[in-house]
């Protein structure tokens, strides 16, 4: 009698599905391989888990069958205390993704564990992505070459959306060709991409019995989870409940249950003798049951009521958790540098994309825009995918990378990039943000400011968009109001990137406050870029500091050559206005450097 699994690849024999045979065929291949990194016990873990698929059985893939059969636990194995098999699957995928970037990139089927289950998934291997990408860049670029006035800024979102129509319309046509498939426990399903991870929020833990307090712990979870639903690249999901509505059983059972990556929770103590409220939230790991995160926070309860304060923490902990350079995200990449080989996902692209987003160098920007390319080949619902894109086509224009040498054609990809996004997710703040930069460096000044204040509306909890907005106002001279929106955004980050001091130091230097100035520089730098070695060769000058202006000049000068031979032109392409780069480029003499005779940026 055929398996349940059989039966699924008969009647699914129309999509051309890898059959029984050619999995096992794939299976050998991989234990067989030198560059398989697999250890014994993996490699065992690993014939097991796609032997039981095929037998029909894996619906019965437990962690607790997995640990007595493979793992040679006893039958008193307990997985909150024993996490052998969660560690042993995740480095079981890192395994497998390992593989397939180097020996078996090119085997006709892949074998995967997706996250938050045991049973593997089986799908044809993607064939010829970056020719299929390079293929969509060009129409892009021939579409943009046909246009009679490239650089009419007011025709451009016009044009842009006939263009995202037509690379959507081309995608649409690859990704119904390829057919993409895989098993999962529910049977053969449509190939949906893991878009982040995926966390849930329990009802924070109250003092007593009060009802009040009760209501007010679950209300903690769910502001927390409605202000984490403004970022993107999070999978939210809801923690079983009773028909009290209560949520119940222990974290990680239900993280585990869920196939979560993380889960959120807290307490909240009323100290009736203080007269005040403190709130601990928390972000643990459940694959390793590490605490990640600990947040903690009292209010006077008497000055607000306790809906205000709820609402104000839950924001707190929601942009701790879930901003582009927050908790979260600071700890996905920093698994991403820890990994041996590189992986194939779309959302590991984009978070690339975010640290490349730190230092912009020229090495990092090609890396991650090959990783993107494939992406919205791979993904072409993913719609941050299509929005960072849009940041690397910019990023290829404004940086003068782009391989035509055209920075305005490299913005018009942008554009019509970031546009496709907003196709997908009108509300995206990516993508939103991404469009506000590519108009900001067009010169379209009101249009950039009127599209960053709209991302600010979505998720006023972002400090990124804070940061951009401030930058933008500053570096066209309103430092006013620009500067308390900087500061605001660098408050409220765990690990802020050096760019969003970059104007706070050049304010520094305009109103006299060298020290000040060489403080807010030197912390900039931690990111290695050229801008903010400038800003401390700035300061150092300005200071007397001879030794150290020169030794941050030449830092400067290694990072980007380009910078120290004209850095009026490099200020004035972020679109500074004159009196910036003519204190600049004052600074920068007074620490040391001479202009080349060649050079005429000075305004």
């Amino acid at each position: 009698m055929p398996t349940r699994w059989q039966k699924e690849y008969a009647e699914a024999s129309s999509s051309s599905c890898p059959p029984p045979e050619t999995v096992q065929d794939e299976l050998q291949r991989i234990l067989d391989s030198s560059d398989f990194k697999g250890t014994p016990r993996r490699r065992k873990l690993l014939r097991y888990l796609v032997e039981e698929m095929l037998a029909g059985r894996d619906r019965e893939l437990k962690g607790y069958t997995i640990a007595t059969v493979v793992f040679g636990r006893d039958d008193d194995f307990d997985p909150q205390t024993d996490p052998i098999v969660r560690l042993e699957a995740r480095r079981l995928r890192h395994d497998l993704d390992g593989y397939y970037a180097s020996s078996g990139r090119d085997n006709a089927i892949r074998i995967s564990i997706p996250k938050g289950q045991y049973a593997p998934t089986i799908e044809w291997s993607e064939k010829d992505i970056g020719e299929v990408a390079t293929t969509v860049s060009l129409q892009a670029e021939q579409v943009a070459a046909t246009d009679p006035s490239p650089r009419a800024p007011l025709g451009l979102l016009a044009r842009s959306r006939r263009l995202a129509w037509g690379v959507a319309l081309v995608l649409t046509l690859l990704v119904v060709s390829t057919g993409y498939v895989y098993w999962s426990r529910s049977g053969l399903v449509r190939q949906e991409s893991s878009h982040g991870p995926a966390l849930a929020v329990m009802a924070f833990a109250t003092d007593g019995s009060n009802a009040e307090h009760a209501a007010l712990g679950s209300g903690f979870a769910d502001q927390i989870m409605a202000d984490l639903s403004r970022f993107s690249g999070y999978r939210l999901y809801l923690p079983p409940a009773t028909t009290s509505g209560t949520m119940t059983g222990d974290p990680m059972e239900i993280g585990d249950r869920l196939g979560l990556t993380y889960i959120v929770d807290g307490s909240v103590h009323f100290d009736a003798g203080a007269d005040s409220i403190r709130i601990s939230a928390r972000l643990l790991e459940v694959d390793t049951h590490r605490i990640i995160w600990i947040g903690t926070f009292e209010r006077p309860r008497s000055a607000r009521s306790l809906i205000a304060i709820r609402d104000e923490i839950a924001s707190a902990v929601a942009s701790a958790l879930g901003q582009p350079y927050g908790v979260i995200r600071k700890e996905e990449s920093d698994r991403l540098r820890d990994e041996a080989a590189p992986s194939t996902s779309s959302h590991e692209c984009v978070l690339r994309a975010f640290a490349y987003r730190r230092s912009f160098t020229a090495a990092g920007h090609k890396a991650v825009m090959t990783c993107l390319e494939q992406s919205v080949v791979r993904d072409p619902m993913y719609a941050d995918a299509w929005a960072m894109l849009g940041w690397l086509h910019m990023d290829a224009g404004r940086f003068g990378w782009a391989v035509d040498g055209d920075a305005w054609r490299a913005f018009q990809r942008g554009l019509s990039t970031v546009a496709h996004a907003l196709s997908l997710d009108a509300n995206n703040i990516t993508a939103l943000k991404a469009q506000a930069s590519i108009h900001h460096y067009m010169g379209n000044y009101p249009e950039s400011e009127r599209i960053q204040r709209r991302a600010l509306e979505l998720n006023p909890n972002d400090p990124d968009t804070l940061a951009q907005l401030g930058w933008r106002l500053a570096v066209r001279g309103r430092f006013e109001e620009g500067v308390p929106y900087l500061r605001q955004a660098i408050a409220n980050t765990v690990n802020p990137p050096g760019w969003y001091r970059h104007l706070l130091a050049i304010d520094h230097y305009l109103n006299g406050r060298y020290e000040e100035m060489l403080e807010t520089a030197r912390a900039s730098s931690i990111d290695g870029s050229s801008v903010s070695w400038s800003l401390v060769a700035i300061a150092e000058g300005a200071l007397g500091h001879k030794t150290a202006a020169a030794e941050a000049l030449a830092k400067m000068a290694e990072i980007s050559p380009m910078l120290y031979r004209d850095p009026a032109a490099a200020y004035r392409r972020h679109q500074a206005i004159d009196s910036i780069i003519v204190a600049v480029v004052a600074g920068l003499r007074k620490a040391g450097w001479t202009e080349p005779e060649e050079i005429t940026g000075l305004p």
